[in-house]
């Protein structure tokens, strides 16, 4: 039995890629109605109730989680009582911004220049080595666009400081390119798997469009990114699926973040690669041989934020796969997503548009 920590959408199309396979599922989350409460064994629990993870872990032949701000020291006790992937030391690197891009910067991975604020002066300090615009981030708990302030001015600055409490660090504004992500899977015996780059579109700091393979991305620039992801994982002796995400400026690639789990830039890899992102998960966990990795046929993901579309709307257009998370509607909820794949990027783009119309 696999036990996941956290249950949500992302828990709930592991469980879905497990059952094929004969596996069985234990959840553990804080929240009443997840979106896996019909789909496996649920434990309602707080994560640091370390009682409740002791029971949770009876029985298990491993673990893992779901996303990324479970607490380390609840990952860390598990892990005493059941093997755990990705190791406890990913876990705690992705948490904090400052420790994330230090730990790029040493495995001389190229990040915008950042800088730790401490107190009022050292954003004044910063903003004058880094210059204008910058970002203020908090280093914990920002995930979907929050946590930031843009400033673009030095009349901006004490509206940030006020705004962001607690530790923060300074970052560059990136003139960039595009946006993408590099996703990688490690088994534990350390074969690596890497899907195609896969090019990203945001909107209020929350993803809304994957396009997978990257159009027009250069053998350069997808070795470029998997040379950067394979030194993370092995740094960490790392173990299941890992997604960084890049800016690109030209044939360089600047490392944002990681995410030591499944990603949603990933959701594609269900209809669009050999073998989905869920699946290689479960499969690296659990020792067995990891699937290939590539896309059968160029796919767009589109996430659906905060209303609830008709299906027959969705399902109506070729090459469209519609996946519903179980989640009640709210203005910027993540509740689901839909795959369009076709022949080629120039087919997927235009069904692509023909159903953003009829979604509008």
């Amino acid at each position: 039995m696999i036990g996941v920590l956290g249950a949500g959408q992302l828990g709930r199309m592991l469980a879905l890629a497990g059952y094929p396979l004969g596996l069985r599922f234990r959840f553990l989350d804080t929240a009443h109605d997840a979106p896996v409460r019909d789909l496996a064994e649920f434990v309602r629990a707080e994560f640091t109730d370390f009682a409740a993870l002791d029971r949770f872990a009876a029985g298990l032949d491993v673990a893992t989680y779901e996303f990324e701000n479970v607490p380390v020291d609840a990952v860390e006790h598990l892990a005493r009582c059941v093997p755990v992937f990705p190791p406890p030391a990913a876990l705690r690197a992705s948490q904090d911004r400052l420790e994330e891009k230090t730990f790029f910067r040493n495995l001389g991975i190229a990040t915008a220049p950042f800088v730790a604020v401490d107190v009022r002066a050292d954003l004044d300090r910063a903003l004058e080595g880094i210059g204008y615009p910058a970002i203020l981030k908090t280093r914990r708990m920002g995930y979907d666009g929050k946590g930031q302030y843009l400033i673009r001015e030095r009349a901006a600055a004490e509206q940030a400081w006020q705004t962001l409490s607690g530790a923060v660090l300074l970052e560059g504004f990136v003139h960039f390119d595009r946006e993408l992500s590099q996703i990688a899977v490690r088994g534990r015996d350390g074969r690596i798997v890497f899907y195609p780059l896969v090019e990203n579109h945001h909107a209020d700091g929350m993803l809304r469009l994957s396009l997978a393979p990257a159009p027009n991305r250069t053998p350069a620039l997808e070795q470029l990114a998997r040379d950067y992801a394979r030194r993370v994982l092995e740094a960490l002796n790392y173990v299941g699926v890992l997604t960084i995400e890049f800016f690109q400026q030209g044939e360089q690639l600047l490392a944002n973040e990681m995410a030591p789990r499944v990603h949603n830039s990933g959701h594609w890899t269900i209809e669009g690669a050999e073998t989905s992102q869920f699946e290689n998960h479960l499969r690296a966990l659990l020792g067995l041989p990891l699937g290939a990795a590539e896309a059968r046929q160029p796919c767009a993901m589109l996430n659906l934020i905060g209303d609830l579309p008709e299906a027959r709307t969705i399902l109506a257009h070729a090459g469209a796969h519609l996946h519903l998370y179980g989640k009640k509607p709210r203005p910027g909820r993540k509740i689901g997503h839909v795959t369009v794949r076709a022949g080629t990027i120039e087919e997927v783009l235009d069904r692509l548009e023909k159903l953003r119309l009829s979604l509008r």
